[in-house]
């Protein structure tokens, strides 16, 4: 067995495990007399129940995408702290063309709303990418900057234009302007009484973020275009040494970047489970999505599995409430847990060096 794969396999189980022993130690200091019925109810309420199964995988949804649009940049040697933005661009956009092109048959119109916000999501994303091709200004600064811009200009786009005031947020959009659940809702569905069934709202969004995940994987490693932007990141002197244009390859890394967590924002408004905010508050999913990324340890597929173990954490730290205890305390546990998981690469490190020299792998060629 590859002794990198396994180093992988467990510095994320043990930036896991840390982040799962705070959280339960916070949950102590909470409410000692329910700690331990709410800690096993985050590690198993996920799986409590087939419709739960649907809900986690409909929370992975966004994730995933945002997941996948930091790991793309950091593949080539980029921070795109900026996904929050980007999201919201793609979210945005969305919501205006279900809601405006209701001319255009169903299909057409979703098609239409995630190619728009793929788009958007590109744009907003190239503006940081432009920024440190031509001008050296590091992407991190310049994402953060986005990000707020985004946000005040979002805001006040769906105050102009969308906004529902009976509950402060976006218009719901239009059933036909909703992704299809491909008939999700007869296999992730519960009867709780006879002949009446508890459905998840599990949707086409989850194959099309596990269809970006393949075709991610494919472009970084299958393609010579992949093959180049690794490169510049990898080592931007040798690159251009090689012939590789470097700003060029700059931009489009942050333009699929933004793009990936765009769709990402589409795929989450067009569920009909979520309404967007009319208030300047950064939505959370670009940040989770860089914990995703690293948990996934930047790898697409391994991204995949990151982003539903994330959504599964938050699913069942959200049932916690019922047992008393605040969201605010359900927001830091699962915020730790979360946070803990940004430290796997500082723990493989540590593995390789004091852990990994002990073990034997055979055919190990490192």
């Amino acid at each position: 067995m590859n002794r990198d794969a396994v180093m992988s396999f467990l510095s994320s189980l043990v930036v896991l495990a840390a982040g799962l022993l705070i959280g339960f130690i916070i949950l102590l200091v909470s409410n000692a007399s329910s700690a331990w019925e709410a800690f096993r109810t985050i590690l198993t309420f996920g799986f409590s129940g087939i419709r739960n199964v649907g809900d986690v995988l409909l929370g992975a949804t966004p994730i995933i995408m945002t997941g996948l649009s930091v790991a793309f940049a950091f593949k080539t040697g980029l921070f795109n702290i900026g996904a929050t933005g980007q999201f919201a661009f793609g979210g945005l956009t969305a919501i205006l063309i279900g809601h405006n092109f209701t001319g255009m048959p169903d299909g057409l119109r979703i098609v239409f709303a995630l190619a728009a916000a793929t788009a958007a999501g590109a744009l907003w994303g190239a503006i940081p990418g432009l920024l440190k091709a031509f001008r050296n200004v590091h992407e991190v600064i310049s994402c953060i900057m986005t990000n707020y811009i985004g946000m005040f200009l979002v805001t006040f786009l769906i105050d102009r234009y969308a906004f529902n005031p009976a509950v402060g947020k976006s218009l719901a959009l239009p059933e036909g302007s909703n992704l299809p659940t491909l008939g999700f809702e007869h296999i992730f569905r519960e009867e709780f009484l006879p002949g009446f069934y508890r459905v998840s709202r599990v949707n086409a969004g989850i194959l099309i973020a596990i269809i970006a995940a393949v075709i991610i994987y494919i472009i970084l490693e299958k393609t010579t275009f992949g093959y180049e932007l690794k490169a510049c990141g990898f080592n931007k002197d040798a690159a251009k040494y090689a012939g590789i244009n470097q700003n060029r390859n700059i931009v489009a890394s942050m333009m699929i970047s933004g793009a990936l967590a765009g769709l990402g924002g589409a795929l989450l408004y067009t569920s009909g489970t979520e309404a967007m905010g009319a208030s300047n508050v950064l939505l959370p999913y670009g940040f989770t999505g860089i914990s995703v990324a690293f948990l996934g340890l930047n790898h697409p597929i391994g991204i995949i599995f990151s982003g539903s173990l994330v959504s599964y954490l938050f699913l069942g730290g959200a049932r916690t409430q019922v047992m008393g205890f605040s969201i605010e305390v359900v927001e830091i546990v699962i915020s730790v847990i979360i946070y803990f998981c940004a430290f796997v690469f500082l723990v493989k490190t540590f593995l390789g060096k004091h852990i990994g020299k002990l073990l034997r792998f055979k055919g190990d060629n490192a």
